[in-house]
């Protein structure tokens, strides 16, 4: 297959290095001169130094040219740059815009097909508070088939070849399979699901809790307490995805329970490193600035409350984490503030 993706940061090229083992890929990154470097070096300096990108992983700061006779395209960019990157990328499609339902279109040079879209981003955009699919609907027209990966792993860790899980979730079941079983090889395992809000939802407010649990252990609180955080966190993740429509099972699965462990527990979680930082009372600023990569789970954590409160979805943990992060609210007090909560029953709702 010919694979385009769609971001040159850590998980795309992690992404690239994987599925170039068994087809044509070209890495697409919007700026031209690290695109020019990489190329150089056959290296991401920047993301991933140590990592020697293979002979036949093609390079692109041109997405149309990227996308030329590309049958799949995979989004590895940050959440907040998911509606612009739609954008361009339905702007190498120009008469997908105004005509009815198709896989294909006719213009002058004859028949267009689109390319499958899969993106890769986890978190709300901001402000709007919608799921990456609510995104993809409202800049895609109809005609593409679309889906979500997402699960725990590291970039680092696939890029190197060490065995992965994944979930690819399409509300085309049939597109579901097909591309799951096409991306999947020995050591990147892909598992296909048609719960895209599901694995959207676990794989957003996963982030939250890795904050959380950064905190929990830069506390020394010690693997007692860090053990009820992930339960708990999974309590609240399961509570809001199943509001918003996901399924209890896929909320226990890779993308929800295994995202959440994997998070939470390891070292390359910059969502964790968030945390620890923030026991360490540096100001956000201050670790932003020390992280040099996006944490998304400190932009996920305000969409998250806003949805709570709408929806009346209890979720103390992220509630404390938001305050802790924008609230100005201690560490200390935060976790003062947990434990002094009112003894429930453990599965009522709260």
């Amino acid at each position: 297959m010919n694979i385009t993706i769609i971001g040159a940061g850590a998980w795309g090229t992690a992404l690239a290095i994987s599925l170039s083992t068994n087809h044509q890929v070209t890495l697409w990154g919007r700026d031209a001169a690290q695109i020019s470097a990489i190329q150089a070096s056959r290296r991401n300096q920047r993301y991933l130094p140590d990592i020697a990108l293979p002979d036949n992983l093609g390079l692109s700061a041109d997405i149309s040219g990227a996308m030329a006779e590309s049958e799949l395209a995979i989004i590895a960019v940050p959440t907040a740059g998911l509606r612009s990157t739609l954008q361009q990328l339905a702007s190498c499609f120009p008469l997908s815009n105004s005509l009815p339902q198709a896989e294909e279109r006719t213009n002058e040079k004859g028949i267009v097909k689109f390319p499958g879209v899969v993106w890769a981003c986890k978190g709300f955009e901001a402000s709007t508070s919608l799921l990456p699919h609510q995104v993809v609907a409202e800049v895609l027209p109809h005609g593409w088939k679309c889906a979500v990966l997402s699960g725990p792993s590291f970039a680092q860790e696939v890029a190197r070849g060490m065995p992965t899980a994944l979930t690819l979730a399409s509300s085309d079941e049939e597109f579901a399979r097909t591309t799951a079983k096409s991306l999947h090889h020995k050591r990147l395992r892909v598992y296909a699901s048609s719960d895209v809000i599901g694995v959207e939802v676990g794989g957003a407010v996963k982030n939250v809790m890795a904050i959380a649990s950064g905190i929990c252990d830069g506390m020394g609180l010690g693997q007692n307490a860090r053990a009820a955080l992930i339960t708990r966190g999974l309590a609240e993740i399961t509570r809001l995805g199943l509001k918003l429509g996901g399924r209890a099972e896929t909320l226990g699965g890779l993308s929800g329970l295994g995202d959440l462990i994997l998070t939470c527990t390891g070292d390359m979680s910059r969502n964790r490193q968030v945390g620890l930082m923030l026991a360490q009372q540096l100001d956000l600023k201050q670790i932003l600035d020390k992280l040099g990569h996006v944490a998304e789970g400190v932009y996920t954590v305000r969409e998250v409350r806003q949805l709570s409160l709408r929806l009346g979805v209890a979720m103390p943990i992220c509630d404390a984490v938001y305050r802790i992060l924008y609230d100005h609210m201690s560490a200390e007090e935060m976790v003062a503030e947990l434990l002094n909560r009112a003894p429930n029953v453990e599965f009522d709702g709260n």
